[in-house]
């Protein structure tokens, strides 16, 4: 009779997968991705940090407080700010003149697709064109808003109504006209004067859309004998669609914070003063910080809730 065989031995486990250390995961390239991203991210997330995020937060702390400009006396109110804000109507009517610009942005879209569809075409001199028409935007803001003072008007526009446009004007007998002291027409005269500022840069971004269309598809359109309104019904204007609703998300959010050439060139005087300059003087001729703060969040919010709006309007069909 044999002897009973032994039963086998069980199979060895699988060794458990040892853990890597935290260094030697920084060592691989994983780790080295991560911290390559991470460095490159300090610098700019610091610098959002510094000079966006605190003073946002500050705002919106300062916007429940009564103070000055140099914090000296604090005091909480509440909401108080808030309702001075809405139950004064001196300060909304400023936004009145946010109207001004709130048409010219739309003349504005018009004119520069235009142009930016003309000078797309066969033309010559075509970026001799572009260079003059964008030179506007690459000037400073200050020197564009000297030259439209000294072009509408010499002096105060009331003692004094000289100007480049008058003079041309009594070269052919007209008579001098107060261009940035008549309420009537001065708002006009400013819009005017930031729809030459940057209309160029407009043009240049339609450009870039309108030359980012494949050129197949004109030739198809020429082929079935499109004429040039067929062409950029069809073709350029909703190949172009998401920029033109950046454009006017750009436009708009400007013409209700508008601030530089109205300050500049008239100071806010003969009734061209705008939301931004009514809280700038709120804040720092008035010394009413609390109270200019919960203006600045009141815009913001007007702002945000504007863009959300034309994003709804403009959201392209899944």
């Amino acid at each position: 009779m044999s002897e009973p065989t032994s039963a086998p031995s069980p199979a060895p486990a699988p060794a458990k997968a040892k853990r890597r250390s935290l260094a030697e995961w920084l060592r691989g390239y994983t780790g080295q991705k991560y911290v390559t991203t991470l460095l490159f991210l300090l610098i700019p997330i610091i610098l959002m940090i510094l000079f966006t995020v605190i003073p946002a937060v500050n705002m919106g702390i300062f916007s429940f407080q009564e103070r000055d400009q140099f914090g000296a006396s604090v005091k909480w109110v509440g909401f108080d700010n808030y309702k001075t804000l809405f139950s004064d109507s001196s300060y909304f009517s400023t936004f009145i003149n946010s109207l001004y610009y709130f048409g010219g942005s739309f003349v504005q879209q018009a004119v520069a697709l235009l142009v930016a569809t003309i000078l797309c075409t066969k033309i010559k001199f075509a970026n001799l064109f572009k260079g003059i028409i964008f030179f506007p935007y690459m000037m400073n803001g200050v020197a564009v808003s000297l030259i439209f003072r000294r072009f509408f008007q010499k002096g105060d526009g009331i003692t004094n109504t000289e100007g480049t446009l008058n003079s041309i004007l009594m070269l052919f007998g007209a008579e001098p006209v107060k261009w940035l002291s008549n309420p009537s027409i001065v708002n006009w005269c400013l819009v005017f004067a930031s729809i030459w500022r940057y209309i160029g840069f407009d043009i240049i971004m339609y450009i870039g859309a309108i030359q980012s269309i494949s050129p197949d598809i004109y030739e198809a359109a020429d082929l079935d004998g499109a004429n040039s309104w067929q062409r950029f019904r069809y073709i350029i204007f909703p190949g172009i669609r998401p920029i033109i609703a950046l454009q006017l998300i750009l436009a708009i959010k400007g013409s209700i914070s508008v601030f530089e050439i109205p300050y500049i060139i008239t100071g806010g005087r003969f009734g061209t003063s705008t939301f931004v300059i009514r809280t700038i003087d709120t804040a720092f001729t008035y010394q009413h910080v609390g109270l200019a703060s919960a203006m600045a969040v009141v815009l913001l919010a007007i702002i945000l809730i504007v863009t959300g709006i034309q994003k709804a309007i403009f959201r392209e069909d899944k």
